[in-house]
């Protein structure tokens, strides 16, 4: 017999609760390891460069007799061209809680909650910068049901890729210091970026990529567990450095890829290869023995650089409210 179930608003006293439960819940080893960071990540409510506020967040926790039984967490759109987006950033349920409604209970509170601070529809969708997933992952089988059953449309689909870095003689580990001393023979240097890049580094993501890069640059760049790799060239005789490419990691989450990308004029040097494998060995000698590579574009790049492969597929949804 199903128990009476109570709806209450997140509050931050309470996340100790959420990351313990989500713990739980997040089936998937590496989601349910990381659990803390993306509990983190998602109810990060720091004020974005440029907004006239803090982000907004909203988080629905449901109880049974006194224990917390699921939580779903959301956010309003953090940049992109509707201002009126909600997203729904995770929804969890307790194992042993499971088919009593509870998902689908937070997912229609949290709708109201998103509605409230001017939402006029739900995307199922990764919330750039601040994002663990890009969609909901197939294996998470209970949550694409109760998104379906909620009236949510499939918006598309997106997908991981991992690179092994289990053992040295990885193809995501190999040597990088044959292809620096080629580049340095072009004027092109290969380093780690520093916070005093910072500028350069979302200037040129900015203006050459668009979307949201610049953001997730500033969680990359001098933050434990996160990192950044640049090229740059020197003209002849000196002036301001050319920047030719990034790449960073941990941005989303530690064991997470990206995001990285090379100047059109610079593709084909060799420069994006160097720049992912630099930022593996980082996470390696973190202790990472796999990096996921989030929401790829290139496969064939990261296939050959990396020897990197698809292994988590999401699926990605919108409701009208």
């Amino acid at each position: 017999m199903s128990v009476e179930l109570s709806l209450t608003e997140l509050t931050d006293d309470q996340l100790p609760a959420v990351v313990e439960l989500c713990r739980a819940a997040l089936d998937l080893p590496d989601d349910s390891a990381e659990a803390a960071e993306i509990v983190t990540r998602l109810r990060d409510d720091s004020a974005l460069p440029g907004a006239a506020g803090p982000r907004r967040t909203v988080g629905v926790l449901g109880w049974q007799d006194g224990a917390l039984a699921g939580v779903a967490l959301g956010s309003m759109a953090d940049r992109g061209p509707d201002p009126t987006a909600g997203h729904l950033d995770l929804v969890a349920v307790h194992p042993d809680r499971r088919r009593q409604g509870i998902g689908r209970a937070l997912v229609s509170r949290l709708e109201q909650a998103l509605a409230g601070l001017g939402a006029t529809q739900v995307r199922v969708v990764g919330n750039p910068p601040h994002y663990v997933w890009p969609g909901i992952d197939v294996r998470y089988t209970p949550a694409i049901c109760t998104v379906l059953a909620l009236g949510y449309s499939p918006e598309g689909t997106a997908w991981n890729m991992t690179a092994d870095l289990s053992t040295e003689s990885s193809p995501a580990l190999r040597p990088t210091e044959a292809a620096e001393r080629r580049l340095a023979e072009q004027g092109v240097t290969v380093r780690r970026a520093e916070p005093a890049d910072l500028e350069l580094l979302t200037g040129f993501a900015r203006s050459t990529f668009g979307g949201s890069w610049d953001l997730e640059l500033l969680h990359s760049v001098g933050r434990p567990g996160a990192g950044c790799h640049l090229a740059v060239r020197t003209p002849t005789g000196g002036g301001t450095p050319e920047l030719l490419g990034f790449a960073a990691y941990g941005s989303s989450r530690p064991s997470w890829f990206g995001p990285m990308g090379t100047a059109p004029a610079a593709q084909g040097l060799g420069i994006g290869g160097v720049l992912l494998r630099r930022c593996l060995r980082d996470q390696r000698a973190a202790g990472h023995l796999r990096a996921e590579i989030g929401w790829v574009g290139p496969v064939p790049f990261y296939a050959a650089s990396a020897g990197a492969r698809i292994e988590r597929v999401f699926f990605l949804y919108r409701k009208q409210l």
